[in-house]
């Protein structure tokens, strides 16, 4: 089976409900048991279960009222009845108003278990589905494992030692130094390899959607929930969940998403309902978490627990020997993606993108070198091809004669002239250089640009 699955059995007949307990706990699933269906409907709304086995014959509340209450509160719910006499006619009202499948009576232990497993194969495939919708809509982000460099030869060191271990991390850094990266690296190193990795952007959502997004809803709870939905939480399951800019989280949903950490169990927005969750968290920002919790926008309490093994990542300037190889990794990508034949990048091209100071980290130099394999018409990028770019032109050699021009003053003018480039437009001018708005707003309030 895809994993330990936890499966509720309703049925009034004591050596049925003892019989599918024994033959399904032998796979390691946790099996509950009721003995009627108002029992069973009590159970459902205390906890959540990935399967549900039905009998369709029981005295007092009968099991199609029961099919019918289950999918009216849960439609994804997994249901297989069980039909005691063998009726087509039964078999088939009950998977028209939603049961997954049927079993017949007597039935052996064996194809109690293959239906089982088949139910619970489907179960995971529809959120697999749901959760590779959301991933073709989400970059990898910059590839900053490649390098030589001695600082990220130790952040590798730590993805490594961390990875095989269940330890919620948190890694530190500026934009654009490929955090997403790196939790994507330890995922990798894990256990739960074979698992889903489920990204949250904590700096897109707005907090009226955040609790929907993280546990789901059912249909109907609010306006506009026309389906129930699974949250990033029931998606990871079994996996890693990976905050992005966890300090852009309000203190109120900071709260609640404590309890989960603790708790370990979710409820879906509208739901009473129990879900249990089991996921490893690893957590990314690029603020200061402990100034934060100074001025009282970051729970003390939520920092420790996510940041049990803290790694922090280099901006690109502090690992300027990495320049080249990265930039020549990014020239084989974009030669192969965009169908080009450029053989290298000059030397004069190349001292320029060491030199520059990087605002936007590994991700803007990315965006540099595309560019210029896009644009060049040339089979070996110069300097003059980065022009448009605004490096090679701000960037004198180190052999130039005269004196140098101050990093802060190329990364001004640089920003200067992708915002004049752009109109203004604030959106495009962050995109342009690799960062996200928030970071532009900041260094236009530190250059007296704003």
């Amino acid at each position: 089976m895809p994993r330990q699955a936890n499966i509720l059995v309703i049925d009034d007949e004591e050596t049925m409900r003892d019989s599918c307990q024994q033959t399904l706990s032998r796979n390691g699933n946790m099996v509950e048991v009721a003995e009627d269906g108002l029992m069973g409907l009590a159970m459902l709304e205390r906890e959540s279960f990935d399967l549900v086995i039905l009998d369709l014959k029981m005295p007092g509340l009968s099991g199609m009222e029961v099919l019918k209450k289950i999918k009216e509160s849960n439609p994804e719910a997994m249901v297989i009845v069980i039909t005691g006499y063998a009726t087509v006619e039964s078999a088939v009202e009950a998977m028209k108003k939603g049961a997954y499948d049927f079993i017949p009576k007597p039935f052996t232990p064996d194809s109690l278990r293959v239906i089982v497993k088949r139910a619970l194969d489907r179960k995971e495939l529809a959120l697999e589905n749901v959760l590779l919708r959301g991933e073709l809509k989400t970059s990898f982000g910059p590839e900053i494992m490649v390098g030589q460099n001695k600082l990220m030869k130790k952040v590798e060191e730590l993805v490594q030692k961390v990875g095989p271990t269940d330890t919620t991390v948190l890694i530190s850094g500026e934009s654009g130094t490929g955090k997403e990266l790196v939790a994507r690296a330890i995922h990798r190193h894990s256990r739960r390899r074979d698992k889903p990795f489920v990204a949250v952007d904590c700096g897109s959502l707005v907090e009226s959607l955040f609790e929907s997004e993280l546990f789901g809803h059912v249909k109907g709870s609010f306006t506009g929930a026309t389906a129930t939905k699974y949250g990033r939480f029931e998606l990871a399951n079994g996996g890693t969940l990976f905050f992005d800019e966890i300090g852009n989280i309000t203190i109120n949903i900071q709260t609640k998403l404590l309890r989960v950490l603790q708790e370990r169990e979710i409820t879906k927005v509208g739901s009473s309902q129990v879900i249990k969750v089991d996921v490893r968290i690893v957590a990314a920002t690029n603020k200061d978490l402990q100034e934060a919790i100074k001025a009282g926008t970051f729970r003390e309490e939520l920092f420790y627990r996510l940041s049990v093994v803290p790694i922090t990542l280099p901006p690109l300037r502090e690992k300027r020997d990495d320049i080249p190889l990265l930039a020549n990794h990014f020239l084989r990508k974009y030669n192969k993606k965009r169908k080009k034949n450029i053989r290298a990048i000059s030397d004069r091209a190349m001292q320029a993108l060491v030199e520059y100071d990087w605002p936007g980290n590994v991700r803007e130099l990315e965006n540099a070198i595309e560019r210029a394999v896009v644009l060049t018409e040339n089979e070996v990028i110069k300097p003059s091809d980065l022009l448009y770019y605004g490096l090679s032109a701000e960037i004198p050699s180190r052999s130039d004669a005269g004196e140098r021009q101050r990093l802060v003053d190329i990364e001004k003018g640089h920003i200067a002239k992708t915002l004049k480039m752009f109109n203004g437009h604030k959106g495009k001018t962050a995109e342009s250089l690799g960062i996200d708005r928030k970071t532009l707003r900041s260094k236009l309030k530190r250059y007296g640009m704003e």
